[in-house]
């Protein structure tokens, strides 16, 4: 039986307990694939960590922590064909960088430049939606495009991203009910990271699961251990291909609710420790998907010490080098920011954009840095 068929509600798929030890079947992997697998979320911690002290030394503005989410993003992400699209959310930063956005485009979208939302030819990832659950509407609609421009039958792919939150907004049941409908090449992946902010999953639905909201719109909810990388890819990857060659009567979408928490704030505006519990923070912590992944390589000796502190070495270097290029880049001028709003700028937009160059004219930029 397809891991897509198990009930939710019948608990989580898992491949690895929190020991590392193989508690179900693993997907089919080579080495050098789990051995990138294990890179990109040690990479990404050490991202996380930095851009959160970049944020506390005044040298970014706002920033969504992810530590405690990085075998779900990371797994998730390369579980993916090429040709598959990536629709984020804000905290969805491991994902775009397996996918083929730059550290350093990541730090100048949260730095304030617009141009961070610019992704390179070829790096099929849509930009960063900041609403909560707006953007699972447009991954809906862009699966529905890819499956009516397809010919052989097999359209490419799109995995929305969203948090548990989302499933309280109106835009998510539209979208998959849509999907359902509509029958669209989608995988809606929920990070359950079990608080919105400050409201806890316990305060978002009394469903048993979010996976099983998938029944509602007619199509395959899954819920899995989403601090075990090994079981998320090998759910992402099922649902992948289901997405693009369904079976005789199976439908495209799936919805997956990968079970997790994140260890810090919500943002680096936030104090969590208004909300939860210490003791609940170490809880979780014990079951870190990086020290788990790290233990089954050991086991399977594709890891030891000199291995980790060459990975260590390089993930350092790699993260000093994407902030120094992002700061390094020049600062675009403040007028850029009328230019991103619309298609092409509003009468009101445009009377904005004039006050603005005629107050810097008059009194200069420096009228509107803060002493």
């Amino acid at each position: 039986m397809s891991t897509l068929e198990r009930d939710p509600r019948e608990g989580e798929v898992r491949v690895l307990d929190e020991n590392g030890d193989v508690v179900g079947d693993a997907p089919d992997l080579s080495a050098e694939e789990l051995l990138a697998m294990y890179r990109q979320m040690k990479l990404a911690r050490r991202f996380d960590t930095r851009a959160v002290s970049l944020q506390r030394q005044g040298r970014m503005g706002t920033f969504p922590p992810m530590s405690g989410q990085e075998g779900a993003q990371v797994a998730s992400a390369m579980a993916l064909a090429d040709d598959d699209w990536v629709v984020p959310s804000y905290r969805e930063h491991a994902v775009s960088l397996v996918r083929g956005v730059s550290l350093e485009r990541t730090l100048l979208y949260w730095m304030g430049d617009e141009r961070g939302s610019r992704m390179a030819d070829g790096v099929n990832v849509f930009p960063v939606a900041v609403p909560i659950a707006s953007q699972i509407p447009h991954a809906t609609g862009m699966a529905w495009a890819n499956k009516l421009r397809n010919d052989d039958g097999t359209p490419d792919a799109v995995v929305c991203y969203f948090g548990d939150g989302a499933t309280s907004e109106g835009d998510f049941h539209e979208g998959l009910n849509f999907a359902g409908v509509f029958d669209t090449p989608n995988v809606f992946f929920c990070n359950n990271n079990q608080w919105a902010i400050s409201v806890p999953r316990s305060k978002q639905t009394a469903s048993a699961t979010l996976a099983q909201k998938a029944d509602a719109y007619g199509f395959e909810g899954v819920q899995v251990d989403g601090m075990d990388p090994l079981a998320v890819y090998k759910v992402t990857e099922e649902a992948l291909a289901k997405a693009r060659d369904p079976d005789k009567g199976e439908l495209r979408p799936t919805l997956i609710e990968a079970v997790q928490y994140r260890f810090g704030a919500h943002t680096t505006a936030d104090d969590p420790s208004v909300y939860r519990e210490d003791a609940e923070v170490e809880e979780w912590k014990a079951k870190d998907p990086i020290p788990r992944l790290e233990r089954y390589l050991r086991g399977r000796d594709l890891l030891d010490d000199d291995r980790v502190a060459d990975i260590e070495e390089s993930v350092e270097t790699e993260v000093a080098d994407a902030i120094e290029a992002a700061e390094s880049t020049t600062r675009p001028d403040p007028s850029s920011m009328f230019e991103h709003v619309y298609e092409e700028m509003t009468p009101e937009l445009r009377a904005q954009a004039e006050r603005f160059a005629d107050l810097r004219e008059r009194y200069g930029d420096e009228a509107f840095l803060d002493d």
